[in-house]
């Protein structure tokens, strides 16, 4: 049975290095975290941190060089490239910040995307990116193409086609980084009720407003973890 202190995400000496010229430079220089299952985790770093690299491990984009990574107790920091596809297919939802839409389809097809890789038949796709359209305030756009929407409704399609596998984790990247302060408050609201239906939530922002909305908060400086704070703590970015 799953409970909400179980470990759902733990790394142990994570590290990402790259070789520049004669030297190696460590991105990420020894990163030990355990998220539990339904936790929201807000990221935060200046430019440089290797905060987006810690994402892009966390969601099996990217492998560590060195180090363990626990997906649900599996060993998943080295598998071959189908084998991470898979697993991100399986398990992680992401958001971007650039939304990251198909220009020339339909919102529901952009959100049925996910279902077509999944092997899903055609009336399943529809049927379930129609539910989470609805979920998210948008069954009235379904239709529509992406560049017939505001930045806030095709970041809500985003959210949809992140929600449409029913993965138990959503990863977001600078969710709201290009919205304005209404849409951004939606689509925060969005988050919150998606972590109050038991997801596990990890987003990457450098605005400290958005990280209080996260009952957790992770500083990244130099490629390390140096702060791990609860919710209502203000952390300089800067």
């Amino acid at each position: 049975m799953q409970t909400k202190d179980e470990i759902v995400i733990r790394l142990q000496g994570i590290k990402k290095l790259y070789q520049m010229g004669d030297q190696q430079v460590a991105a990420l220089d020894g990163i030990d975290l355990d998220i539990k299952r339904g936790e929201f985790a807000a990221l935060m770093g200046p430019s440089g941190s290797g905060k987006s690299t810690l994402m892009n491990i966390l969601g099996c984009l990217d492998r560590p060089t060195v180090g363990s990574y626990q997906l649900n107790g599996r060993e998943v920091a080295h598998l071959s490239d189908d084998e991470l596809a898979r697993t991100r297919n399986k398990n992680i939802g992401f958001v971007f910040q650039n939304f990251n839409l198909l220009a020339r389809i339909s919102s529901l097809d952009n959100v049925a995307l996910p279902l077509v890789y999944a092997g899903r038949g055609l009336s399943e796709r529809r049927e379930r990116a129609m539910a989470v359209l609805e979920a998210v305030g948008l069954a009235d756009r379904a239709e529509h193409m992406p560049n017939e929407l505001s930045g806030g409704q095709r970041q809500r399609v985003a959210i949809a086609r992140a929600l449409v596998n029913e993965p138990e984790i959503i990863m977001a990247d600078e969710p709201t980084g290009n919205l304005d302060t209404k849409s951004t408050r939606e689509i925060m609201e969005i988050f919150q009720k998606m972590h109050g239906l038991g997801r596990t939530i990890i987003l990457v922002t450098h605005e400290p407003e958005i990280a209080l909305c996260a009952n957790r908060q992770l500083l990244v400086r130099d490629g390390v973890i140096t702060r791990d704070e609860g919710k209502g703590v203000v952390l300089d970015v800067v």
